[in-house]
């Protein structure tokens, strides 16, 4: 495992900025100690720093991955999150949309959500801006890109 270069972290700073905001930072610095971001086979990995002390004794090529991944780098140099960083992500997150039961499950199978669908919107939601989908009962479902904003929704006829 390496560490990400100057400019990969950029992109990954960039892409979790457009979730979390200025909340990267209590990303990292934690009270249970301080988090880094590692890279391996173009695989981003959010890990602790102990962990990553204790992992330095193993050679590389014996290990497969460390931590949590948080998403890749693609062919074109573009980040994607993964699901897997959504319960770290969630609880940082500053735009938050909330789904009825009924649009839960098409929004799981990866069709757009209709206003119809929306159950709450976290107040000043961009458009455009990413935001952090939960059920009713306040489960993180997944991430997604606001296509209006919290005015523009209360005032759609759709």
């Amino acid at each position: 495992m390496r560490r990400l270069s100057e400019e990969r972290t950029k992109i990954l700073f960039e892409k979790l900025a457009k979730f979390i905001g200025p909340n990267i930072k209590l990303l990292i610095e934690r009270p249970d100690g301080l988090y880094c971001f590692r890279e391996q086979k173009d695989r981003v990995y959010y890990v602790s720093e102990k962990i990553l002390k204790l992992a330095n004794s193993i050679p590389p090529d014996n290990l497969i991955s460390l931590g949590t991944c948080f998403g890749k780098f693609t062919k074109s140099n573009k980040f994607r999150l993964h699901v897997t960083a959504l319960n770290y992500l969630a609880p940082y997150a500053q735009s938050k949309i909330w789904l009825k039961s009924s649009a839960e499950q098409q929004f799981l199978y990866g069709n757009h959500v209709a206003k119809s669908g929306l159950g709450r919107i976290s107040e000043n939601t961009e458009k455009y801006q990413g935001v952090v989908v939960y059920s009713m009962s306040d489960l993180p479902l997944g991430f997604g890109a606001a296509a209006r904003s919290t005015t523009e929704c209360k005032h759609a006829n759709l």
